[in-house]
């Protein structure tokens, strides 16, 4: 990397307390055919100056945000009275709200873009591929103090990229056909120039350097067109995780968040404590998310730098009882326990596939369950 001007310096909010915030993609859906609809401009309009409500690079996808929160209970209630309003509106206008990572047989093709210049500069650069980005997740941001801790949180939490994919996978269809994988989309999105894994710094002035070639070589003209996986998010404060696929229900979502939130502080409050993050050699890491994409629970993932392998549910069983504490102290004991719910009751992915078997292939029906499971 170029040795960084000092008007390339970012920098980094940074966040007193661990506090979180969650973003939440939906499509809509039309009640009667189940296919998408291209409405959400009416939907925004309708709602008015929300901003806990934002448009996406695709018309067909509302996305509900909270506020800052202090704990996963906090962030869910705000999710819930935002998502009444949603889905009220909604609703009036012939329609349903979904969630998955890529609906089960909507064409790509047939769908429109948001009308701003940054989803154009977008699809003008990246073609046939951006175009295809018919997917939808879940991002979580947790708060952190100081800049110097971001990157070798990333570098660590990397070590439990599968396991947060395979628990959220739900993208096992695409334009109608089952494409072998629990999360098809986790395959898609890294198709963009700057999305996927992020690199593995361990320092604030390597993350600085790299944004400075990116705006140099005219990769990106802004920080948040960096897409990764999981990246800094230096005006608000946070490290965002964006592993997840788009999750179908509240209770699911509150499992997650609060393994999220668990996961991050506990590696904060291990840096504090003067330790060495451990991490994973790249090409393991890579490896990880490719098992958990495919296998989704089933996954046989590596489980550090010598080799080492374990089914990713009883690494999970672990992980979970190494967290009890951070929980607790996090006030979320109780949405960090369900997380073992989603392997023992099956993930998305797998209930959208048993709903398919069940109903000759028609994948209708996966729609309509996947639109029944959101309950408030």
């Amino acid at each position: 990397m170029s040795s960084v001007p000092a008007n390339s310096r970012i920098d980094f909010a940074g966040s007193p307390r661990p506090t979180l915030g969650v973003e939440w993609e939906f499509a809509l859906v039309d009640a009667g055919s189940r296919e998408l609809s291209n409405e959400a401009a009416a939907v925004i309009a309708d709602l008015g100056d929300n901003p806990h409500v934002h448009k996406e690079l695709l018309r067909n996808t509302v996305e509900i945000v909270t506020g800052v929160c202090e704990n996963t209970a906090e962030a869910m209630d705000d999710l819930r009275g935002t998502l009444g309003s949603v889905r009220r509106i909604v609703e009036s206008r012939g329609m349903e709200l979904f969630c998955a990572g890529t609906h089960p047989f909507a064409k790509w093709s047939t769908q429109q873009l948001t009308d701003a210049p940054r989803y154009a500069e977008l699809i003008k650069r990246t073609q046939w591929w951006g175009r295809q980005m018919l997917i939808w997740g879940v991002h979580v941001h947790v708060g952190v103090s100081s800049a110097h801790k971001v990157m070798p949180i990333i570098s660590s939490l990397l070590n439990q990229y599968p396991h947060l994919l395979a628990l959220s996978a739900s993208s096992p269809f695409w334009e109608g056909e089952d494409t072998g994988y629990a999360s098809n989309r986790a395959m898609m999105f890294q198709q963009l120039p700057t999305a996927g894994l992020p690199f593995q710094f361990q320092s604030w002035p390597e993350f600085e350097g790299f944004v400075h070639d990116q705006k140099k070589t005219g990769i990106i003209d802004h920080l948040n067109e960096i897409r990764w996986d999981i990246r800094p998010s230096p005006q608000l404060g946070t490290v965002e995780v964006r592993i997840f696929d788009g999750v179908s229900n509240l209770r699911e979502l509150r499992a997650l968040v609060a393994l999220t939130h668990c996961l991050v502080v506990d590696l904060d409050r291990r840096l504090d404590a003067g330790e060495l993050l451990p991490t994973m050699p790249p090409w393991h890491v890579q490896e990880n998310k490719w098992r958990a994409a495919r296998y989704g629970l089933d996954a046989v993932i590596i489980l550090d730098a010598d080799s080492n392998e374990r089914l990713v549910t009883e690494d999970l069983d672990e992980l979970l009882n190494r967290l009890e504490p951070v929980a607790k102290s996090l006030k979320c004991s109780d949405e960090l326990a369900a997380v073992a719910d989603i392997y023992h009751s099956g993930a998305s992915y797998q209930r959208q596939r048993r709903v398919a078997e069940e109903n000759d292939g028609d994948l209708r029906e996966v729609v309509d369950a996947l639109i029944g499971e959101l309950e408030l």
